[in-house]
């Protein structure tokens, strides 16, 4: 495995806890997923089943870490929510929050689908932004900017939706999500475009079509966190996204109906 495979790997695993997304929102699950407020690393593994691409009907298993740290004043700094948005609330007053967000985008290659056959490979990269939430009761209304700043020009996008906050017994944790997602020309020129180029390549003989900025997808998502014990943590995601406008009617897509779900465990190592 080179070294861009590990660090794909590794930052993935930042976000498994709550994970993510398709694959290019990889945009989470919409578990908050704050830590104790103490020193100390959170070390674990995730499993999960996601589309091999943005719109792909085929499926596959990925294994990935779980590292992130577990530090922070108050209820916790660092915020997982998936692998393209590791949020770091620097700012907090009176239910408002606000920060920088970090993570990873995958890309795409032309073997993840037989309708991506001669249009090239999109590579991924390191993402960057801010998020702010604002909450209200077990309410947090978000919105949060995601812009890829390597790899392939994939620019930016845009989500906003909601989470909603249960703890449905002593160590039970559960928090669903409903959003939407906005991207810009760049992403979809990228993701969704078919250029005249890309058709007399295509090995499937896709037509030439133009995909605008514009509301991509919304998603409904829930995710669990089980204490097992002090330190061990159970913890299980499911979401589902559609592909909607320009994204969901673009001949690249297989299925406008994306599933993503995971499983896995994790250990808090307290540096007390």
């Amino acid at each position: 495995m080179h070294l861009g495979q590990i660090a794909k790997r590794l930052l993935a695993g930042f976000g498994a806890g709550a994970i993510w997304m398709s694959p290019a929102s990889a945009g989470g699950l919409g578990s908050t997923q704050d830590e104790p407020a103490f020193g100390g690393v959170m070390l674990g593994a995730f499993a999960m089943v996601a589309p091999k691409y943005e719109g792909s009907s085929d499926y596959r298993v990925i294994g990935v870490p779980i590292i992130a740290p577990s530090f922070g004043l108050g209820e916790g700094r660092v915020q997982i929510k998936g692998a393209d948005d590791v949020r770091f609330r620097l700012f907090e007053q009176s239910g408002f929050e606000a920060g920088p967000l970090v993570g990873w985008r995958f890309g795409r290659d032309e073997e993840d689908g037989s309708r991506l056959r001669g249009i090239g490979d999109v590579d991924g990269g390191l993402v960057i932004g801010g998020y702010m939430a604002y909450r209200i009761g077990m309410l947090k209304p978000f919105l949060s900017y995601h812009h890829q700043v390597t790899g392939d020009d994939t620019a930016g996008v845009l989500r906003l939706g909601t989470e909603a906050k249960f703890d449905v017994a002593p160590g039970v944790e559960v928090v669903g999500t409903v959003g939407a997602s906005y991207a810009d020309d760049d992403y979809m020129q990228a993701y969704f475009t078919v250029t005249p180029g890309q058709s007399a390549a295509s090995v499937a003989g896709l037509g030439v079509y133009q995909a605008d900025a514009g509301f991509k997808d919304v998603f409904v998502g829930a995710s669990a966190k089980i204490a097992l014990s002090e330190l061990w943590t159970l913890r299980l995601s499911a979401r589902y996204t559609h592909l909607i406008g320009d994204a969901g009617d673009s001949p690249l897509v297989e299925s406008e109906h994306q599933w993503t779900g995971g499983v896995g465990a994790s250990y808090r190592f307290d540096w007390r």
